[in-house]
């Protein structure tokens, strides 16, 4: 697909498939190769949705192309390339892999329903885990896994009752029963403490090919960000961690960088004109300047509009309750408005701040409610936004332990689903709720 869309572009463009751009083709084919390897798209996706690939064969993309501008300008053959042609390329091709890619799975998945390229599959344990291990597979009728029962040394299982599979067996049984059975794939899914049962099962299994894989115990966790990864040559589980590693903070950089430059050119006009009411209308500077927690729970200096008669900073300040007496006539509007955040564009282009992320709460509120929110702290996990996705949900203002708890569930959930198209969702959001929402004060 890659060597043929080059020459599909040539032709396209008036352009001979020279030896020039037959080189580049095969070049590209076997980048592309390499980088689809290396990022894990020809990795077995049986239980995995289509579209998992689709990010995965666009970072490949990317560094092909990046990789074939490297090498035509060290080689100094840049002027060799119709611009015109070798875009469409760039363009087309990872669209056509991820075609191609998408009819590939469709075609294995209507295979499998036919009842061919099945796999049987046993489940060792009948507890919660087991029970959602089996709900998982049997919803994913495309994946062509068969379950044919359960192993466990628990009399009272009700695994068969809910999920009306056969119990197979105690755990001393798999061995004699794998073969019985044909069994291809055992899927351990038993509690953290039953360590003795899983080494004695794993031991068992080694004389026979059976493919076997452990279901970490991980639900007793609120986790965040959790995925595989090595400490050296040592399997580890990430429970926490910021999604933003690597590519995807450059990527969430550009995006503030470029969405906060061109809002403040836009919005110039607007805010010298705010500045110049609040000077005429109450006596004090026209910044209001605090200390807020931010990115790992570091401090940044966090600015807006002054919308009070006063300036509080610090571990004892009283927080804006509705038609709260220091707030100006001016700062009434500013805030039902959030005109007074504003001036937190130039925290995101100074890169303490992001365009979307959690709201930075002011740091005295941060130290009574890290006591009483579990997972608190976790939304520190990220940059703080402008607006963020507790905003649009309707849990701005009204600092009660609830509210705040609601608040924290949507950051934490932005966290885990974080994405650019996400983003863009919760700014096309935002701008409704501002004309709508009664909640701030």
């Amino acid at each position: 697909m890659v060597f043929a869309t080059l020459m599909v572009s040539c032709v396209l463009y008036d352009l001979p498939f020279s030896s020039f751009y037959q080189v580049t083709a095969i070049l590209a084919a076997l980048l592309t190769l390499l980088f689809m390897h290396m990022v894990g798209v020809y990795q077995p996706r049986r239980i995995a949705f289509v579209w998992n690939e689709a990010h995965l064969i666009l970072l490949a993309w990317g560094l092909v192309i990046g990789s074939l501008l490297t090498i035509a300008w060290a080689t100094q053959n840049t002027n060799n390339l119709s611009q015109s042609a070798i875009s469409a390329y760039f363009v087309a091709t990872p669209l056509i892999l991820i075609l191609t890619h998408i009819m590939g799975q469709i075609l294995l998945r209507m295979i499998r329903k036919k009842g061919l390229n099945q796999k049987k599959v046993a489940i060792v344990g009948s507890g919660p885990l087991a029970i959602g291990l089996a709900e998982t597979i049997q919803e994913l009728e495309w994946s062509g896994m068969q379950i044919i029962g359960f192993f466990d040394d628990n009399e009272n299982s009700s695994s068969q009752s809910k999920q009306n599979i056969t119990m197979l067996g105690k755990i001393d049984d798999i061995f004699h029963m794998v073969g019985k059975e044909e069994i291809d794939t055992i899927y351990i899914a038993l509690p953290m403490h039953a360590e003795k049962s899983i080494l004695k099962i794993y031991s068992t299994l080694q004389n026979t090919t059976v493919s076997i894989f452990l279901i970490p115990d991980l639900f007793s966790f609120h986790l965040m960000g959790a995925r595989q990864c090595f400490v050296g040559s040592m399997p580890a589980f990430q429970l926490c961690e910021t999604p933003l590693l690597g590519v995807s903070s450059v990527f969430k950089r550009i995006e503030d960088i470029l969405i906060s430059s061109i809002a403040l050119l836009l919005m110039l006009p607007l805010m010298s004109l705010i500045a110049l009411v609040i000077q005429i209308t109450s006596p004090g500077p026209v910044f209001f300047k605090q200390h807020r927690y931010g990115f790992q729970g570091k401090k940044i200096r966090v600015y807006k509009f002054r919308s009070m008669s006063v300036c509080e900073d610090g571990y004892h300040i009283s927080l804006a309750e509705k038609d709260d007496s220091r707030v100006t006539p001016f700062g009434a509007f500013l805030r039902r408005t959030s005109l007074d955040e504003l001036p937190q564009l130039w925290n995101v282009l100074q890169g303490n701040m992001s365009i979307v992320g959690p709201r930075p709460l002011a740091v005295m509120v941060n130290e009574e409610y890290r006591q009483q929110i579990q997972g608190y702290m976790w939304r520190h996990k990220i940059k703080p936004g402008i607006t963020g996705l507790a905003q649009i949900s309707g849990w701005r203002g009204g600092d009660t332990l609830h509210r705040m708890g609601k608040r924290v569930e949507c950051d934490l959930e932005y966290i885990r689903n974080w994405s650019i198209r996400l983003d863009m969702k919760i700014l096309f959001r935002t701008v409704h709720y501002l004309l709508t929402s009664k909640d701030a004060y």
